[in-house]
């Protein structure tokens, strides 16, 4: 009898995973498709949904969530060399690509005294050139010791116009720049989201804004999600 109550239950309970939206799981509970973890910004948060749809049948995608229906903004390497850890833990960690940015709250300027979000061009970056790169090599220590396959995407375009809070349009190159550096140094993967939407700014960015359409998170997505499956393919062999 306790034979029969086993069985029905775990025929009860694999239709509930089936049928669901909820991936098949392996005997560990977890989902036997690749893992992969997006760590970024708001840009991030906004092509999130069609990098995690694209992926749905090949990946299971996550990202740093405040609760189950907020994703957490990871903002800039002062605050990722804080939460580093932790976020690489989410979930039981084991990822198998890892696609992270860092660079448009390091580069914004911030009130000297208050470090809160200022509009005045003579104010400080969040993080200068030289304490951005010094804390993103920290950050991407830390991600190598996952074994991941690890995926940079340089920091898009800041239009012209006077964003707020300010961000100088020339600083996204500068600070890219720097962070391709410490991706050819570690043989990182670069996925280059600046050069995607620089040319199309007019058509995919919100005006003297450094956030985007709907259409123009879905094309950064699209690109995401074509890098991740290119690592997951090279994962595989």
């Amino acid at each position: 009898m306790k034979l029969h109550v086993v069985t029905v239950l775990s025929l009860v309970f694999g239709l509930a995973i089936v049928g669901g939206d909820a991936p098949v799981r392996g005997e560990d509970g977890k989902s036997d498709k690749p893992r992969v973890l997006i760590l970024g910004d708001s840009i991030s948060i906004g092509y999130m949904p069609t990098v995690k749809e694209l992926l749905k049948d090949e990946a299971v995608v996550m990202r740093p969530m405040k609760n189950e229906e907020n994703p957490e903004n990871c903002q800039g390497t002062n605050n990722g060399v804080k939460h580093i850890d932790r976020w690489l833990k989410i979930d039981g960690g084991n990822w198998d690509v890892i696609h992270f940015n860092f660079g448009l709250h390091d580069l914004k300027r911030v009130d000297f005294q208050t470090g809160k979000n200022s509009n005045d061009s003579d104010d400080p970056h969040q993080a200068s050139p030289e304490e951005y790169e010094k804390q993103l090599r920290e950050i991407v220590g830390k991600l190598k010791e996952t074994g991941a396959k690890l995926i940079f995407a340089t920091t898009t375009p800041v239009p012209p116009g006077g964003v707020k809070p300010h961000r100088d349009v020339e600083d996204p190159v500068l600070y890219n720049t720097l962070a391709v550096k410490v991706m050819e140094e570690n043989d990182i993967a670069v996925n280059d989201l600046f050069a995607l939407a620089e040319p199309r700014l007019d058509e995919i960015q919100r005006p003297v804004n450094v956030h985007f359409t709907p259409e123009g998170s879905e094309l950064l997505g699209e690109q995401v999600a074509a890098k991740i499956r290119e690592a997951l393919s090279e994962e595989a062999k």
